[in-house]
């Protein structure tokens, strides 16, 4: 039977392992914390991240690291981006050789750039094709509640795919595959930025027109990033893409939504950080895409628009009515 673990009880986390145990598999998730851990184990229940949700008997959970990941063969990594360096290492020795590693993270590393693929290989020094992203318009307790949704699973192994997608579908949960992972996984670090933009001109009260231009045009710069470095365009318009941008910009339950809004309405980003919960990851993105994007001579005129309002360089009344219009002519498909 295969072991499977799951590192990070928060909300995304516990889903996916809920998603898992509901399809008939026994799962181990790790909780940071020995009192949710406890919480899980006693009622059946994450009170913290998914509230009214009931789990699966088929899930436990543990606070205790190695034992999550002894003999595991398949390892979900759920756990804020710019701590994944840092768990890694210390995971490093108790990561079974072989296993196959999916990273369910929607971040780039601040300090390096680099996707979630690319730190894991570089931190546990294990080949490209053990490691798979799972991306899709996937909000949480939508799932969690059982709502019919679907998602991809990326590897340069397809076999591996193949299995991880198996393992993580169910009756409500259908998880196809592709071998494009670079673009599966920018897709779900890039709509992040484009759903702040949307959640700013929500927070000003804009309507509907503004909110689709926005992600119209975000959607053309967030696909010719990412073609750029070596995605595939089909997979920028499926699940991973335009899939996953559709459900973070148009729900209250989407972080980056909501951080987007409470920018709109006036706080600064200090003050949204403060105020969210759980960790937005578009925040802490949007100044490594940038950089990036000024390397290589992206234009990303809503970005970086976003990255101004973040940094208190533009009033958020001033999004999106200075957009470059030549920008988006020549951006076009």
């Amino acid at each position: 039977m295969t072991k499977i673990a799951v590192m990070g009880a928060g909300s995304w986390g516990t889903t996916v392992a809920k998603v898992i145990a509901d399809g008939g598999h026994e799962v181990l998730l790790w909780a940071r914390r020995q009192d949710l851990a406890a919480e899980i184990n006693s009622t059946g229940r994450n009170g913290d991240y998914l509230p009214g949700i009931d789990l699966s008997k088929n899930l436990l959970a543990t606070a205790d690291a190695k034992a999550a990941l002894q003999d595991a063969d398949q390892i979900y990594i759920a756990i804020p981006s710019q701590s994944l360096r840092e768990s890694l290492s210390s995971w490093k020795e108790l990561i079974p050789v072989g296993a196959t590693l999916v990273s369910l993270m929607k971040g780039l590393e601040q300090s390096s750039g680099k996707r979630m693929s690319e730190v894991i290989v570089e931190v546990l020094g294990c080949p490209s094709d053990q490691v798979a992203v799972v991306s899709g318009p996937n909000l949480a307790l939508e799932i969690a509640r059982r709502d019919p949704a679907a998602a991809v699973c990326a590897c340069e192994d397809q076999a591996r795919a193949t299995e991880v997608a198996e393992v993580c579908s169910n009756d409500y949960f259908t998880v196809f595959t592709n071998q494009d992972l670079v673009g599966t996984e920018l897709g779900g670090v890039l709509k992040n930025l484009i759903a702040v933009a949307v959640g700013i001109v929500n927070g000003l009260g804009y309507g509907q027109n503004t909110k689709a231009s926005i992600m119209t045009r975000g959607l053309t710069e967030i696909t010719n990033f990412a073609i750029e470095h070596g995605a595939r365009r089909r997979t920028m318009f499926g699940l991973a893409g335009l899939g996953d941008l559709i459900a973070t910009s148009e729900s209250s339950l989407s972080r980056n939504f909501s951080a987007g809004e409470m920018l709109g309405k006036g706080y600064s980003k200090a003050e949204v950080l403060r105020r969210m919960q759980q960790t937005a990851e578009g925040l802490s993105s949007v100044e490594p895409v940038l950089e990036i994007a000024d390397r290589l001579g992206i234009e990303m005129p809503i970005v970086r628009q976003v990255s101004d309002v973040l940094n208190g360089k533009m009033k958020p009344t001033e999004f999106g009515k200075q957009l470059n219009l030549q920008d988006a002519i020549e951006m076009e498909f």
